[in-house]
């Protein structure tokens, strides 16, 4: 007898085991969907009584799914006086950064959607592609949608000297060779130089024993010295006594007396309205691209003055006087400049 209600107790409780199981992994049934609206409720009904992993299993953007289990009258009640049925969760995720919008045409797509929420300066900032942009959310929409690897310089418009830029943490202030302000990161320490190959020589005429020791003085200095070419230094009178290696060419120097090699194969696109640069030989060129080309065909060293026509104010002047501009514009395209070259 005690056998039998052992064996009993233990039949009941294998059975409310089970039964828990099966109610912990039974699959959730709700609602399929073709279409999610603008007003973000789900509108054309495809399927009842399906599961997501079903329901999204195609992977078709415009598919979406709702968990509630409703009567066929609630479904015809939300998509008649409601607009659709609530609590509507598409299939696709669009990914970090992104959400699913409905375009004119009532079709699906992800837009650039930042979280913005957390951004505390709500001025103007300097992209790492040169560019200033409105804001900082302005500047993570242009990175969502087209530049990846864009980053904030520092805020406030790009500059085109270190004066009153604030760089971040402990980078430091970096004019590069198109005269330009960029924050980058000073390596203090460069170990010793042991191979001969390693020298380069600056385009201040400075030997340096390696990359790392250029960068350095380049950080020190505030502005980009640039290398003339590699190894130490040599008394040149021309370009002929200086040997450029394969695919660069020896430019002239007429101020400082100096050669350096330049890498001329540079195809120059056409340049767009507002690309125009001034030169150091005060002539107005369509781009910077331009000004190398020249500088090439020439055989001398030419360098960007500033943006804008050389008949022109300089561009930081016309910057101070200008309005703000239209609220709809993510970026203010002040100058098209390369991004920093500082060694």
């Amino acid at each position: 007898m005690l056998q039998s209600l052992q064996l009993r107790q233990s039949v009941i409780a294998l059975f409310l085991w089970f039964a828990h199981f099966m109610d912990g992994h039974k699959v959730q049934a709700g609602n399929c969907w073709l279409q999610q609206g603008k007003n973000g409720r789900c509108q054309v009904l495809y399927m009842s009584g399906m599961s997501r992993e079903e329901c999204c299993r195609g992977g078709r953007l415009g598919t979406a799914w709702t968990e509630e289990d409703v009567p066929n009258n609630t479904l015809f009640r939300w998509l008649i006086f409601n607009g659709g049925a609530p609590n509507c969760t598409p299939c696709k995720d669009c990914g970090a950064g992104k959400r699913c919008k409905m375009n004119k045409r009532d079709k699906p797509r992800c837009v650039c959607s930042p979280d913005c929420s957390n951004l505390t300066w709500k001025g103007p900032v300097c992209g790492s592609d040169g560019k200033t942009y409105r804001n900082e959310c302005a500047l993570l929409r242009a990175r969502c949608k087209r530049h990846p690897d864009l980053t904030t310089q520092y805020q406030g418009k790009c500059r085109k000297t270190c004066h009153d830029v604030q760089c971040p943490g402990t980078s430091t202030c970096v004019v590069d060779q198109s005269n330009s302000a960029f924050c980058v990161t000073c390596n203090r320490l460069c170990p010793e130089a042991s191979l001969p190959e390693q020298y380069l020589c600056g385009n201040d005429g400075i030997v340096y024993a390696s990359a790392c020791h250029l960068r350095r003085a380049t950080c020190i200095l505030g502005r980009s010295i640039g290398v003339a070419y590699e190894g130490k230094c040599i008394d040149a009178r021309s370009c002929v006594d200086i040997p450029c290696r394969s695919g660069r060419k020896c430019l002239w120097d007429a101020q400082s007396g100096r050669g350096r090699c330049a890498a001329c194969e540079e195809v120059c696109h056409e340049g767009n309205a507002g690309e125009s640069v001034c030169a150091s030989d005060n002539s107005t060129y369509p781009s910077e691209c331009a000004v190398k080309q020249a500088a090439c065909e020439k055989g001398l060293v030419l360098e960007v003055k500033h943006s804008g026509s050389c008949n022109s104010l300089s561009e930081e002047l016309e910057e101070d006087e200008e309005d703000e501009e239209d609220e709809d514009q993510d970026y203010m395209d002040y100058s098209s400049v390369s991004p920093p070259v500082i060694g």
